[in-house]
């Protein structure tokens, strides 16, 4: 099947958020997914089904940095 993932067209036989995060080797506890403008829940990653022509975003979630306050 083809989606487009994180603007780039590919093709996969993952059938579930699940599986293609698998396939592309990522950590589902390190990612939140959208699917064609829906943000999927984690625990639904295992069985929300794939279609062809899916537009999935794949957002990394990153840590580090400073808070920084500007007082007036």
């Amino acid at each position: 099947m083809r989606l487009k993932v994180n603007g780039g067209d590919y093709e996969t036989k993952a059938e579930t958020i699940g599986q293609l995060l698998g396939e592309l080797e990522i950590m589902p506890e390190r990612v939140a997914v959208e699917v064609n403008l829906e943000v999927i829940k984690r625990a639904d990653f295992g069985n929300y089904g794939l279609k062809d022509g899916d537009v999935v975003e794949i957002i990394y979630f990153v840590g580090g940095g400073e808070i920084w306050a500007i007082d007036s």
